[in-house]
């Protein structure tokens, strides 16, 4: 007995220290990560917010809690204009955000927020008055709001509280409700619900005349949405102690493909009778409303427009006072609209500047608001993908994918047709214009160098630089030096895609290194970019992998051909694709054919079961995080851009389904997700694991309590890659564990 007495302590101390040992082991890849994944690996950006006059820019001062005014040409400080320690009648230690009115005369500040969605939050805002330094509540009434918007003149702040919308007049310290029927689950006014929000970018769908008459609004209805239910836990990254012992519940209405949407309408309230009316649009087109916005004139509200299928696009002008509305504008596609069209749309004086694809390329063009076309701004073979706007002198400014599909490069045409390259450095450029175009914050990185922002005057021409991120620079020099290279590589039907190959600092091409494929492949994305990054890859690949990323069909930047080949037909294409460039991968003289994984999250979740389930499959292993696994289950928004509803293509969602090749899973699989997540829901991953378990098949799950989609905050993005460090280690035998 003794004997065995004292081997059973020997068992569990032997169990206990390679258990400690693991324990050690993990949490050193979580620490390591750190220096790729946490605050030290993110660049610094502007803080920079143009005045009204684009001759002037505010910054937070050092200590964050005041707003100076600062000179363009040199930078100077010229005025404080905001300090929390010299305010009148009310006082507050700090804020959060800031934006000024448009005149620049007051200051909307924020804190205490709380968020509602993802883009959306509620929270305790101030107005600040800058000549008599008078800082006071928005809102006497409602201690929280959301969504504020300042008339034109700055004497109105239009924002919305559980569901309504309340108009503040600042001169007179008062405020009246311009709607009344708010209600949970039911009608919002003026905010956008989760779909709209997710989908179409936009949190608020408010707009106010030139000319402060009347404040224009989208109503949504969506009594009719299913509503939907997960569990809420304690959690410990901001725990919610209520729920310590039993959960909550959060639930919101989110339609998945096929189920019906908010129905939405279009209203305006007259400040001055405080009447509403509401403005029919003709036809069914308006099945979505993604943006309005006033034009020149208080007569011009435009309409921007989707029917439900997302094919067909038509701006409308509408008058307010006589609620008339006519089209200015339509735009229809083979597949679907591309969201640049109404997220990217423009008005100035004479009239709008739209993008559309019906070109075989996304390009810009400036309209009449008649409707009639006056200029191709952009290029009209390579894809647009941003448009910032024209000066007096009748110059237009934009970003297009080029020369190369993997660079953004900052463009300008003159009255005289011509374009020119403004910003000149390879790599990916992005600017932020001053009103009236008269000066830009261009901000470029490449490959191997770090993003810098410059001040520049619109010409491109260089005041100063902002921001030099030199302290990252420097950080990025003390850890391993990894290469990274693009290549072109080959797939089916004699196509050809851009990828890149990330490679150790201690590169060896005599070895045969694990090969990681990385990927997104989602509709219009584009993961093979000439930036600056500094991600879980480069930790990777200083640790003995290869990292390999190829962008195939249905990813942006190489025009419509390439772009739409997925349509209603998601995961067919994007796998076979993925499959040729782990071929390719497999042939590099370096990389060992028998140990190649392939990464995803979201999309490139789904991506991963599809490739890791294919007939052929190469892969050793797998990882999704946040998978979708069958289309049924996600939103309307973005899943009928693509798949049109369920109804309508039946057999395209059968085929598009992970969950029907589930047991064809042909390596083994580590899915991750958040408990919180209110975009990809939980049941997509459990639907899944629950699939393999019934036919006996086994996989890893890492579970992120309370995390929502991106698993972020109190170390969990770098468990998440730590997680699977020692996964892909572990199933291709990476030596460097």
């Amino acid at each position: 007995m003794k004997i065995q007495y004292t081997f059973a302590i020997l068992f569990l101390v032997s169990c206990s220290t390679a258990s400690a040992a693991i324990g050690a082991q993990r949490s050193q890849a979580v620490k390591d990560l750190a220096e790729y994944c946490a605050p030290a690996a993110t660049p610094d950006r502007s803080s920079i917010v143009f005045m009204p006059d684009g001759a002037s820019y505010v910054e937070r001062t050092a200590d964050g809690r005041g707003l100076m005014v600062k000179d363009l040409a040199a930078g100077k400080d010229v005025e404080k204009i905001f300090d929390t320690g010299h305010t009148r009648e009310t006082s507050i230690t700090d804020f959060e955000g800031y934006r000024l009115s448009p005149d620049a005369s007051k200051i909307l500040l924020w804190r205490e927020s709380k968020p509602v969605y993802r883009r959306s939050f509620t929270a305790e805002y101030y107005v600040y008055e800058v000549r008599s330094r008078l800082l006071r509540p928005l809102s006497k009434e409602h201690q929280r709001q959301q969504e504020p918007v300042f008339s034109p003149d700055s004497r109105m702040v239009a924002f919305v509280v559980d569901n309504n919308i309340y108009a503040a007049k600042l001169d007179y310290g008062t405020e009246v409700a311009v709607t009344d029927d708010g209600c949970a689950g039911r009608i919002i006014n003026g905010a956008t619900d989760w779909t709209y929000e997710e989908e179409f970018s936009v949190t608020s769908l408010m707009a106010w005349a030139p000319d402060n008459s009347t404040l224009c609004y989208v109503r949504f209805d969506e009594s009719e949405v299913p509503m939907y239910t997960m569990p809420v836990y304690a959690g410990t990254c901001m725990p919610q102690e209520q729920y310590e012992y039993y959960p909550g519940v959060m639930s919101y209405k989110y339609p998945v493909a096929g189920q019906p949407n908010s129905s939405v309408s279009l209203h305006s309230y007259d400040v001055q009778t405080r009447k509403t009316k509401r403005l029919d649009i003709p036809g069914s087109a308006a099945y979505y409303i993604p943006r309005i916005a006033y034009g020149a004139e208080p007569t011009q509200l435009m309409v921007s427009t989707l029917n439900r299928d997302q094919n067909r696009f038509e701006l409308f002008v509408a008058n307010p006072q006589s609620t008339v509305a006519r089209s200015v504008y339509t735009d229809e596609s083979k597949a679907w609209i591309d969201t640049e069209v109404y997220s990217t749309l423009s008005y100035n004086k004479t009239g709008f500047v739209v993008a559309s694809s019906r070109s075989g390329y996304t390009r810009y063009s400036q309209y009449t608001y008649a409707g009639s076309k006056v200029l191709d701004i952009s290029q009209p073979d390579c894809d647009a993908t941003d448009y910032y706007g024209s000066d007096a002198a009748g110059n237009h400014y934009w970003q297009a994918a080029a020369p190369r599909p993997m660079d953004r490069t900052v463009y300008r045409i003159d009255r005289k047709g011509v374009r020119t390259a403004v910003s000149t450095e390879s790599g990916t450029s992005s600017a932020v214009f001053a009103p009236q175009c008269a000066a830009m914050l261009l901000t470029h990185s490449s490959v191997d160098k770090v993003p810098v922002t410059t001040l520049c005057k619109a010409d491109g021409k260089t005041i100063r630089t902002v921001v030099d991120n030199k302290k990252l620079a420097d950080h990025v020099a003390s850890l391993p030096r990894v290469t990274k290279e693009f290549v072109k590589v080959p797939g089916d039907g004699g196509l050809e895609f851009n990828g890149y190959i990330v490679k150790p600092a201690d590169f060896d091409p005599s070895r045969r290194y694990p090969v990681i494929m990385s990927q997104y492949s989602g509709p219009g994305s584009q993961q093979v970019l000439d930036r600056w990054t500094l991600d879980w890859e480069q930790y990777f690949a200083a640790k003995g992998f290869i990292v390999v990323c190829v962008d195939g069909r249905g990813t942006g930047g190489r025009g419509t051909d390439f772009r739409y080949a997925v349509y209603k037909n998601l995961g067919h294409y994007e796998t076979i694709d993925q499959l040729a460039a782990a071929r390719y991968a497999a042939s590099l003289p370096y990389a060992d054919p028998s140990r190649i994984g392939i990464y995803g999250w979201s999309y490139g979740g789904y991506q991963s079961l599809m490739c890791a389930s294919a007939d052929g499959s190469p892969y050793a292993a797998a990882v999704a995080v946040a998978p979708v696994t069958d289309w049924r289950f996600y939103d309307t928004v973005y899943t009928e851009r693509y798949m049109l509803t369920p109804q309508q293509n039946e057999q395209g969602y059968n085929d598009a389904s992970a969950l029907n090749r589930a047991l064809h899973l042909a390596c083994p699989l580590l899915i991750m997700y958040g408990t919180a997540d209110d975009n990809v829901h939980p049941a997509n991953s459990l639907q899944y694991v629950s699939t393999l378990q019934s036919a006996g098949i086994l996989c890893d799950m890492l579970v992120f309590p309370q995390m929502n989609h991106s698993i972020n905050g109190c170390n969990a993005r770098q468990a998440v890659y730590g997680r699977m460090f020692n996964f892909f280690a572990d199933k291709l035998k990476n030596t460097q564990k």
